[in-house]
């Protein structure tokens, strides 16, 4: 149909190149040839995995390739290369035998009957490495290959004929034709085959209707996928590649999947392609097995024995959790606990699903706030390198829909689609966001979800689903102000709502501090940094950051620990503790603190202990790793909900005598209701021999205690006395 324009001919895919009675012969062979190792194939003693699989199963059976290798080098090189023609054999062989297996049964008539047979699905599976979705060219047309990425996109289930029934108008004779299979049509002949006898009228040209309700129909989808994020090149785009499944594999993949597939590299004329390029054609993928790659066999999960072994060595050793530190983007001077944060955050605590069928997750999210120029981006940088599955997005660059997952609607068909966005790429990774503050609200408040219950919900345009988004959040911002204000309050320090900070397990003060001794040592890392550095054309050697990916990837996969007793008895204490501490500081400043304190923060340690014993592919995380949890949490997360100025906090006496002389004659300056400059006012108390700092907090208690209130360029109102 589609294929036959410009008077470019296309002959029918028949099975086998029709040829002479040695080619059937030939055909015949092989048939019994894939009926044999369906009957007898052992991978043990009197063991047919095969056989038992089309017993329990038998609308499909999955073959791996390898054991066909060791049964037949033949079989498997025929299957290799002729994948379209001799697939179909396979599968009437897998019919065959599935028939035999059944026992006869009795028919209406009472008479004992041979079993009806349906169709056997053959899915195909390799354990050999994928190939790259940039590498597939002209060469690879109707062979089979296996490639790996990520669905960004599935169509509804359409209906696919395989026999279509045709009706001659004149005489009304009928013919079955079959459908290519994947996007291929059917082939119409042009005339009718009918002889037509004396006194009839012949049957004229494309003579032909078809008949939909006497056609037969199999289901059939269609997937987009794309490369995984790690394995684009940088400043490439992500290529696409349209995947044809049909049959069992319709509705098995929903949009953010990661699938390693097996299919046959095809062909298709576009609709949308010109009139006049009848030799240009679309490739797709017809689909013939997929595996899906999950969190713990992501990747090349096929560890060698040797890297086994190393690891193993390595985590035997008594300073696992300081070597992985010094392992933490070396680039970047000081900042441990920040690094050991990181080191957290890539291993991640244990995902518990619960009785009830409640999922916690196991994700650890970290927020960086502080200073410019303290290596906050390096971190974000250095942690999509290293994360087995990372993606680095930007806060103004990234909206709600790109973050989670927007609806697109298909040019051709019309019909609305949903593409997954950066939390749903990363699933099971790591999400890096730079820039955290400059983002929207209303953006930032789509990432609740998918930062505690690890779901995204959709609800746009018809499609009402729920796509998985089990990844870690590794956010940097600046305070409002740009820098950090010690003079400040932590809240106006911290300008995030407190619903998104208790999602974050760890949050970070990073500030710039002016000490000489520190500087000094800054200044001789840098210059080293730089003068050791290879220059751009040097290859670099990625065997250091390629065996940290790895053991990352071996302990995820491999460990997945739990508190001991004694760890839980002593986590709930300080649990306890350190709320009696916040609600003392709450009940002295008199307002809650920036950062809350709540249930989430102690299953933040829980995740970081867990995590801590992941390293040391310990399946129990002991009092020891409670202890430097509980440091991390406390150095990190409880800093940051203290900082700031506070009335009470860190005042000398002499320090709040000042104040409170400061307060008064800003009240004696000041009537209640009135307006003033605070630039003015501060000059005013100068003059009368106070000191301008002592001013100014003085004005920031106030305001902390809604006293005074500021307007518009800076005008300081007295409300009360």
């Amino acid at each position: 149909m589609g294929w036959d324009e410009g008077a470019v001919h296309y002959s029918d895919q028949a099975q086998f190149p029709h040829g002479a009675g040695a080619d059937a012969a030939n055909r015949h062979t092989v048939l019994r040839k894939f009926k044999e190792f369906i009957r007898n194939f052992a991978n043990e003693p009197n063991v047919f995995p095969y056989r038992e699989s089309l017993v329990q199963n038998p609308k499909f059976l999955l073959v791996n390739l390898t054991d066909l290798l060791t049964y037949d080098k033949d079989l498997r090189d025929l299957l290799r290369k002729n994948p379209s023609d001799y697939l179909p054999l396979f599968e009437t062989a897998a019919a065959e035998v599935n028939a035999n297996l059944k026992a006869r049964v009795a028919g209406e008539t009472g008479e004992m009957e041979e079993p009806q047979t349906g169709e056997v699905q053959i899915l195909l599976k390799s354990d050999e490495d994928p190939v790259s979705m940039r590498a597939l060219g002209a060469q690879y047309i109707s062979k089979l290959v296996k490639i790996s990425g990520i669905t960004i996109a599935a169509s509804r289930t359409k209906a696919k004929a395989t026999y279509v029934t045709l009706l001659c108008k004149n005489c009304k004779n009928v013919k079955v034709v079959p459908c290519r299979p994947g996007l291929g049509g059917a082939i119409v002949p042009r005339s009718c085959d009918h002889v037509a006898q004396m006194g009839e009228t012949p049957c004229p040209v494309d003579p032909w209707i078809v008949v939909p309700d006497r056609s037969k129909y199999v289901d059939q989808q269609t997937l987009k996928l794309q490369e995984n994020p790690e394995d684009v090149p940088t400043g490439e785009l992500p290529r696409n590649m349209l995947l044809s499944v049909d049959r069992q594999l319709v509705q098995t993949i929903v949009p953010g999947t990661r699938l390693t597939i097996m299919g046959i590299y095809s062909i298709f004329q576009a609709s949308t392609s010109h009139k006049g390029a009848v030799a240009i054609r679309q490739p797709y993928i017809r689909v013939v097995g997929i595996e899906e790659t999950n969190e713990a066999t992501r990747g090349p999960a096929n560890f060698t024995q040797e890297e086994v072994e190393e690891f193993k060595r390595f985590a035997a050793e008594g300073n696992v959790y300081e070597n992985i530190c010094s392992k933490i983007a070396p680039s970047i001077f000081g900042h441990v606990d920040v690094k050991k944060a990181v080191a957290c955050l890539l291993f991640g605590g244990s995902r518990k699903t619960l009785p009830d069928g409640v999922r916690l997750r196991g994700d650890i999210n970290v927020l960086l706030l502080g200073d410019p120029s303290t290596a906050k981006s390096q971190f974000l940088k250095f942690v999509e390198k290293t994360a087995p599955i990372a993606v680095y997005t930007s806060g103004k660059g990234s909206s709600a829909a790109g973050l989670t997952a927007s609806v697109i609607r298909d040019n051709s068909t019309r019909e609305f689609y949903l593409e997954g966005g950066a939390m749903v790429l990363a699933d099971g990774g790591v999400v890096c966001i730079d820039e955290f503050d400059k983002m929207r609200p209303e953006d930032r408040v789509a990432i609740h979800e998918a930062m505690e219950q690890q779901t995204i919900s959709i609800a746009k345009a018809g499609i009402t689903t729920v796509l998985n988004s089990r990844t870690s959040v590794l956010a940097a911002a600046n305070p409002p102000s740009g820098r950090y204000d010690d003079l400040k309050t932590a809240q106006d320090n911290i300008d995030l709502q407190t619903t998104i900070l208790s999602r974050f397990d760890l949050i970070f003060i990073v500030k710039d501090i002016k000490m000489f001794s520190q500087d000094k040592k800054i200044a001789t890392h840098i210059i080293q940094v730089h003068t050791s550095a290879n220059a751009a054309g040097e290859p670099r050697d990625t065997k250091d950051d390629n065996w940290l990916k790895r053991y990352i990837q071996y302990c995820r996969s491999m460990s997945q620990p739990r508190l001991s007793d004694s760890a839980a008895t002593s986590l709930q204490q300080t649990y306890v503790e350190i709320r009696q501490k916040m609600r003392k500081q709450a009940n002295e400043t008199g307002e809650a603190t920036a950062v809350p304190i709540t249930v989430r923060q102690l299953e933040a340690i829980v995740r970081l202990s867990e995590s801590l014993a992941k390293m040391r592919l310990s399946n129990v995380a002991n009092d020891i790793d409670v202890v430097e949890a509980v440091r991390l949490f406390e150095n990190s997360t409880m800093d940051a909900a203290k900082s700031g100025i506070n009335q009470h906090i860190n005042l000398t006496p002499e320090m709040a005598n000042e104040i409170k002389q400061a307060e008064s004659q800003i009240k004696r300056r000041m009537g209640i209701g009135s307006h003033l400059s605070e630039r003015r006012l501060i000059d005013d108390l100068t003059r009368m021999g106070l000191n301008e700092s002592v001013v100014r907090r003085a004005l920031i208690i106030m305001h902390q205690r809604e006293e005074v209130e500021y307007k518009r360029e800076r005008r300081v109102i007295y409300r009360k006395a």
